[in-house]
Order: structure tokens, then sequence, then C-alpha cells
């Protein structure tokens, strides 16, 4: 698909990692609150969710919105820190280590999750089906001396 080259052409650049942080996610939470919660305006290219964890430090509700690879039917997702390429970890990526339990917001559905960092060959496998679904987190990567943290939220029993 020529569209989806070209985006995953764009989306690797420098500038759009200086700019999309900043704009991308405010469309997606005011498009999402607009909606509420049926559209994020990034999952036009990608699958998305709203994460809302709780802070690191602060313990207060932080709501992201994120690009996910859905996995089991939307029994679980898979999150990538890529933070566009950007030297820092995501701040999400660290409220999930220190509070493992949060929510998305899934077409609409709030979910309780519990989130779970990936580790050795396990990484490993989720990073190539990541990269066989966005070949752009490639060039994150390759951007940055740090690895890139890579969640799998589950859904919790209620």
């Amino acid at each position: 698909m020529i569209g989806e080259r070209v985006v995953q052409r764009v989306s690797s650049t420098r500038g759009f990692a200086k700019v999309a942080p900043h704009v991308i996610p405010a469309l997606d939470r005011a498009v999402h609150r607009l909606t509420r919660g049926k559209v994020l305006l990034s999952a036009q290219m990608l699958p998305g969710v709203i994460l809302t964890s709780t802070g690191a430090r602060s313990g207060l509700a932080r709501r992201t919105p994120l690009a996910c690879m859905p996995e089991e039917g939307g029994r679980s997702w898979l999150l990538i820190g890529s933070n566009f390429g950007r030297t820092d970890h995501p701040a999400w990526t660290h409220n999930l280590l220190a509070h493992p339990d949060a929510e998305v917001s899934w077409k609409g559905a709030d979910i309780p999750v519990r989130a779970r960092l990936l580790e050795g060959e396990e990484r490993t496998a989720a990073w190539k089906a990541l990269l066989d679904f966005w070949p752009p987190y490639a060039t994150y990567q390759a951007r940055v001396e740090r690895e890139i943290r890579i969640f799998r939220i589950s859904r919790r029993d209620q």
C-alpha cells in the first residue's frame, strides 16, 4: 500500500520525531474526549489505546495515547516505548514499571490491565513481531543508545 509506505517513511524522519510528540498526543486526547472514547486519530495509521497509568512519582492518573499491537483478539497488547526515537524513555514506561496495574481505553471500552516489561527471548520475539507490524521502529532504535522498552499489557481478572 503506497499510503502506508509514505506514512512509514515520514514517521522515520528526525523532523517527525521532533514535532509528533507534541502534536499527535494532544490531538488524540482531544478527539478521544470529543468522541467519548470511540475514535483515536493516530489509530487511522496504527491501532491505538489510551493508557491510564499511575504516575511513578506523583501517584496521579496519567492518560497517554499510544500506538499498540493487539494480540490474542484483544486480550493483550504490545506497547513500545519508542518515544519517536528520542533519547529518553517515555514517562509512561516509568509509570508502568512503578505501578503495573493500569487501564486502557480500547475501541470505546475501559479495560483494567496489568503491564509486564518484556526481557530476553520474549522481548526478542516481540521485537521481531513489532518490526513486521511497523518497520519504522527499527529507525527509532537505531537513533538511540537505550534499549527501547516493550511491555505486554494483559486484561486483569475483575
